[in-house]
């Protein structure tokens, strides 16, 4: 339900995966040919008319998803097509208080199973990346037992020029999973080698996290001075995870905005003002600035408000770009780290079209990629051989697991067993493929 940037997003990506798809919308135009261009149905109807759910046979369907941009639409039409048959059903809201834990069980007993808050998931990698600010990107994985590091690695770097194959990496302090070189998703086998302007995604165990910062030869430095440039909700939930031991500014030129921010947040002066005005950056601090994050409802804008703030020396960049097609241009400029809530949601949702051995899917944006956490049934596939001889797809790698609560890397001799939780970077089109590896 809903033919916005979101749900369209969403129904192209299930479309791969071989299921039965219908996108509904109000509006025809938004539909436009999206059924002769991909494996879908489009349906012209209201998620809130009880006709209009049941002509499109709603009592069938295994997962019914309303993300709509309003939140009332989308609970009601969930509320609607749960008593009408649906299996499951996931509501995209903007009400922060249904997602505390004590409210799960009402909602599910109103027949509301998943609610999904983008900008909330959002505002949370941004302040990761703040946290980690000498990485591209960086997933904890398996509640913390392992570390998922994306590092663009320089020339001069220690790991730049060796092949896979010298044994350079057999240290056993992190496992180098994949490497994007321009377009190019690699993942690395024997005559492979890191090259300068490479991202790398490295597994290893927070302690090694040092080791990983060496090797790629970055600098950690601190982020107290932050700026953020557009009043979005995804500023405002990033401020208050932020706490209150940060010097931040939040940059908004809609002045209604300014006050209603201002009553949200208490750690964070409030500038009415317009911020790609240049002058106005330099009045704001720009010059001392240790982070600039712009996440206005404008790709475009954002990605130049980081460009100007890099030209000004601030050291850590994050741009808010929702139209997939500029990402890789935003990478390619040198943009610290480039957040897109489509890709966040689907990550969420396409879990939940798995079997129940995945326990968590992370769609990377700076990749055709996805990071997913399998636990080791009894007597699975993965469990037969040593992971060299298992017979896993081309583009499938298994960065490490977790056994009794502690993170492992693996190599090609290891053996999976039961109950282990694994941690597989595979190309987005290969997830059906590893997925009876672990059934």
């Amino acid at each position: 339900m809903g033919a916005g940037a979101v749900g369209t997003h969403l129904a192209k990506l299930l479309s791969r995966e071989n299921m039965g798809i219908c996108l509904m919308d109000e509006n025809p135009e938004r539909l436009g040919d999206l059924s002769a261009n991909y494996d879908m149905l489009t349906q012209v109807g209201s998620p809130t008319s009880l006709r209009d759910l049941r002509d499109i046979g709603v009592k069938d369907v295994d997962l019914f998803i309303a993300v709509t941009p309003h939140e009332s639409i989308n609970m009601t039409s969930c509320l609607l097509a749960n008593q009408l048959g649906a299996k499951k059903t996931l509501a995209r809201i903007d009400n922060y208080e249904y997602l505390l834990p004590e409210n799960r069980r009402f909602f599910e007993d109103m027949g509301l199973n998943h609610l999904i808050y983008p900008e909330v998931l959002a505002a949370k990698e941004i302040v990761d990346s703040l946290h980690t600010n000498w990485m591209r990107y960086h997933l904890s994985l398996c509640q913390g037992a392992l570390e998922l590091c994306v590092v663009k690695v320089r020339a001069g770097a220690q790991i730049v020029g060796k092949k896979f194959s010298s044994g350079a990496f057999n240290h056993g302090k992190f496992r180098i999973v994949a490497m994007k070189r321009g377009q190019e998703t690699i993942i690395p086998r024997g005559d492979d080698e890191i090259m300068a302007d490479d991202l790398v995604y490295f597994v290893c165990t927070s302690d090694n996290l040092d080791f990983v910062r060496q090797q790629a030869g970055k600098d950690s430095h601190p982020t107290n001075n932050i700026i953020f440039v557009g009043g979005t909700r995804i500023a405002q939930k990033a401020v208050q995870e932020l706490g209150n031991d940060k010097n931040i500014k939040i940059i908004e030129p809609d002045r209604d905005k300014c006050y209603a921010l201002s009553e949200k947040v208490s750690n964070a002066l409030i500038i009415n003002a317009n911020g790609s005005d240049m002058e106005v950056l330099k009045e704001e601090g720009i010059l001392d600035a240790d982070a600039f994050i712009a996440v206005t409802d404008n790709s475009e804008a954002n990605i130049f408000a980081c460009l100007a703030a890099q030209k000004f020396g601030v050291r850590r960049t994050i741009a808010e770009v929702e139209n997939i097609d500029y990402i890789p241009m935003a990478e390619g400029l040198e943009i610290g780290a480039v957040i897109n809530k489509k890709t966040i949601t689907s990550s969420y949702i396409y879990q939940m079209m798995l079997n129940e051995t995945v326990l968590n899917v992370l769609n990377l944006t700076s990749a055709d990629a996805q990071i997913v956490e399998f636990e080791v049934k009894p007597d699975s596939k993965i469990t037969k051989h040593k992971i060299k001889d298992v017979g896993l797809p081309y583009y499938v790698n298994i960065g490490g697991l977790v056994r009794d609560g502690e993170g492992i890397l693996v190599n090609g001799d290891t053996q999976i067993i039961q109950d282990d939780k694994v941690v597989v970077f595979c190309k987005a089109s290969e997830i059906r493929k590893i997925d009876k590896f672990f059934k």
